[in-house]
């Protein structure tokens, strides 16, 4: 399984979706809260084409988007594919 990194903030209703959803489906992850550090922030807007909002996926170095692009491939049954590699 490909490694799943979610940048995020802890009071972030679609951080928490998004991290609910994985969790559901046995998936593990990195979070990386944005917020406590600071230093990933950069990082985060590096990797993503400087979109600033959170959460931001990435599914090894594929840029997945936010809470409701995963949930879209999800319901897509595209998801799963992507996870395996």
């Amino acid at each position: 399984m490909k490694p799943v990194t979610i940048y995020s903030k802890d009071w972030c209703p679609y951080c928490q979706a998004a991290k609910g959803l994985l969790k559901r489906k046995g998936v593990a992850f990195t979070d990386i809260d944005v917020e406590e550090e600071h230093a990933h922030l950069g990082e985060m807007l590096a990797k993503s084409n400087g979109r600033r909002t959170v959460p931001q996926i990435f599914i090894g170095s594929l840029h997945v988007g936010g809470s409701d692009d995963l949930h879209a491939l999800e319901r897509a049954g595209k998801l799963d594919q992507l996870l395996a590699g």
